[in-house]
């Protein structure tokens, strides 16, 4: 049986975890609850992800997957080791600078 919407209950969280003259970086979870099909649980799935803004150039990046567990694991590495606002803004300005697309507008 072919189900139109499996996820059921989504619970989005939104957190922003630093906010600057310069960047935004948002941390995007989004648990979702099994789905039943046919008395078959469906595994609970999860979705993470970070969205850079770089204010200046009016760029964003998403990171999902591999480079999201990356930047995860910079994110732990600063929590042990405190950075300076530079080393942060630094380290934002390689991610950002994989943004390809149009320059978002303020609004």
């Amino acid at each position: 049986m072919l189900v139109k919407n499996p996820v059921q209950n989504p619970q989005p969280a939104i957190q922003t975890l630093y906010d600057s003259d310069c960047y935004l970086v948002v941390h995007l979870h989004m648990a979702l609850e099994p789905a039943r099909v046919d008395g078959i649980v469906a595994p609970a799935l999860s979705r993470n992800g970070f969205e850079i803004v770089d204010k200046r150039a009016c760029k964003e990046v998403y990171l999902d997957g591999l480079w999201a567990e990356r930047f995860h694991q910079c994110i732990m590495a600063w929590q042990e080791k405190t950075p300076t606002q530079d080393e942060v803004e630094d380290t934002l300005a390689k991610y950002t600078a994989l943004a390809t697309q149009m320059p978002i507008r303020m609004h």
